[in-house]
């Protein structure tokens, strides 16, 4: 009766949500069980009503409302394997579509996933993809999270410290407690300040420069990551990432 209860209160918020936000955070079950608390929490509500003054104010905010969870929902619970986390989502037109680093096919490479794919392919012999859409890596366990799920156009970093930070350093204390033997890959400072979550007794922690062409030279070229994931994932028993995108 009580988890009723507490599923139903959840159930409610993530209404609350989609009138003041008009959209429709359809969450995965299995996140949404994990997570329920902070959906209801205070924590939660100030984000939604400050994305909601912005939206309100004439701003335009990326990804779409229906997409602020879609690294969460393509990849459930018990299917991550790996965590690859970012920033916060691109901020140009057409860029953001909810999973990290990636974009829809058909919209140009931006800088960060042209050196991703280009060490990929140094890494593995992956040649370079036509697309940017990560969307078969998630599917088969890649959890593509953003430290900060919404940015404002055209202003990096804009919608830091509204609250999405605490939201998604639940999610990496989730999955910690709760599974054995992921791989988290920290790419940049911002997204190492999550590694004081996870314990590495129980799971592989790749942590190097971002990508991004400022950093990409200290240390990001060369780092093979690809390949240390698929070793460390075959060495526990799961099967290895395909890393190739159609």
């Amino acid at each position: 009766m009580t988890q009723d209860l507490s599923r139903n209160e959840t159930l409610k918020n993530l209404t609350k949500l989609d009138q003041s936000l008009a959209f429709a955070p359809s969450l995965d079950e299995s996140w949404r069980e994990l997570l329920g608390d902070f959906l209801r929490g205070s924590e939660m509500q100030s984000l939604c009503e400050f994305l909601a003054q912005e939206k309100a104010s004439g701003k335009i905010i990326y990804p779409q409302p229906h997409e602020y969870f879609a690294s969460l929902n393509a990849t459930p619970f018990k299917k991550v394997k790996v965590v690859i986390l970012g920033q916060d989502p691109y901020h140009g037109p057409g860029q953001a579509h909810g999973l990290s680093f990636s974009v829809r096919k058909g919209v140009a490479l931006p800088p960060s996933l042209v050196n991703i794919f280009k060490e990929l392919e140094t890494d593995l012999g992956i040649t370079r993809s036509a697309h940017g859409d990560l969307s078969a890596w998630a599917e088969q366990g890649v959890l593509l999270l953003n430290s900060v799920l919404t940015v404002e156009a055209a202003s990096a970093g804009s919608h830091q410290g509204r609250g999405w930070e605490q939201f998604t350093d639940r999610v990496i204390q989730e999955l910690n407690a709760r599974r054995e033997s992921l791989v988290f890959v920290l790419w940049g400072a911002y997204a190492q300040k999550k590694a004081a979550f996870v314990d590495r007794n129980k799971h592989l922690v790749l942590s190097g420069p971002h990508p991004s062409p400022l950093s990409s030279y200290r240390g990001f070229f060369g780092s093979k990551p690809f390949s240390k994931i698929n070793f460390w994932l075959e060495s526990k028993g799961q099967s290895p990432i395909y890393w190739t995108l159609g």
